[in-house]
């Protein structure tokens, strides 16, 4: 038997297949995988950011930043500045490949700032708002 590692849609596989000696082969040989979950793959490195996304005059003023998950365009923008938000409010309404996808608050706050607008394209990462 001779081990293989393989690699299959980015998943790692140990493989052991036996090999035949005889140059007739009557069946097909033997296939036997030793370890059927896939060994951990390295860490993929992130991409490079494009350009920083456009921020309001308030731009990043509180502690906690709420970026857009997936690129899409933003339909609703649900708070302003100065509002205060409870965890899990919806803070802003995001269509992405045709789905209104609603982005909540991660904690209790103040909104500090507002980064976004109502028809603004957004990639993964934009900040969209910053909260206290």
């Amino acid at each position: 038997m001779k081990k293989f590692l393989i690699k299959v849609n980015g998943n790692q596989y140990e493989v052991e297949v036996e090999e035949i000696k005889d140059s007739v082969v009557t069946s097909s040989p033997a296939v036997t995988v030793s370890n059927p979950t896939p060994a951990p793959a390295p860490a993929p490195t992130p991409a490079p950011k494009a350009a920083a996304p456009k921020k309001s005059a308030g731009g990043s003023a509180g502690s906690v930043k709420v970026e857009a998950p997936m690129p899409g365009t933003i339909l609703a923008v649900n708070v302003k500045p100065g509002d205060s938000v409870k965890k899990g409010q919806v803070l802003v309404i995001l269509e992405a490949m045709k789905m209104e996808n609603e982005i909540l608050a991660p904690q209790d706050g103040t909104v500090a700032s507002v980064d976004t607008s109502s028809g603004a394209s957004v990639d993964s990462g934009d900040l969209l708002i910053t909260l206290n």
